[in-house]
């Protein structure tokens, strides 16, 4: 059993692999939200939160099982930020830019409006950041 582990690596998910995973994958039925079109099912955020972040898996999950990809922290992503970035970008799997001053953070957050939370929106920070509303998410790849 030595070694075994070191045939996994977990790291912070990509931007794109954060949306696909949000937006339920090949199970996507199109929600705003990651699992619904109704914020208040599926996430905490300014108008339900009562300014705290909650536990996970408290609201419903999206359409592959994962729970507040909308809601209670942004989630830091691997990539970095570049406004444009989407406008030139490979339609599958796009990686990030390879530098810059600010990452990526998805999900909205219990401190911000419905808008933020959108599967859509898109924020960024600079690494250093930390913030009561801001978070991460592991993804394990298989080597």
């Amino acid at each position: 059993m030595i070694g075994v582990f070191s045939h996994f690596r977990s790291v912070l998910t990509t931007e794109a692999e954060w949306e696909y995973a949000a937006r339920g994958g090949q199970n996507s039925r199109g929600y705003i939200f990651a699992g619904s079109s109704d914020l208040n099912e599926v996430g905490w955020y300014s108008r339900n939160s009562k300014s705290k972040t909650h536990p996970v898996g408290e609201k419903k999950s999206n359409e592959l099982g994962l729970y507040d990809m909308s809601g209670n922290v942004f989630e830091w992503c691997h990539d970095w930020y570049e406004k444009s970035f989407y406008k030139n970008a490979m339609q599958m799997n796009p990686a990030g830019p390879s530098r810059g001053a600010r990452r990526v953070g998805r999900g909205g957050s219990w401190y911000h409006n419905a808008q933020f939370c959108r599967v859509a929106y898109r924020d960024y920070s600079v690494p250093t950041s930390s913030y009561y509303s801001l978070g991460f998410r592991l993804s394990r790849t298989v080597i």
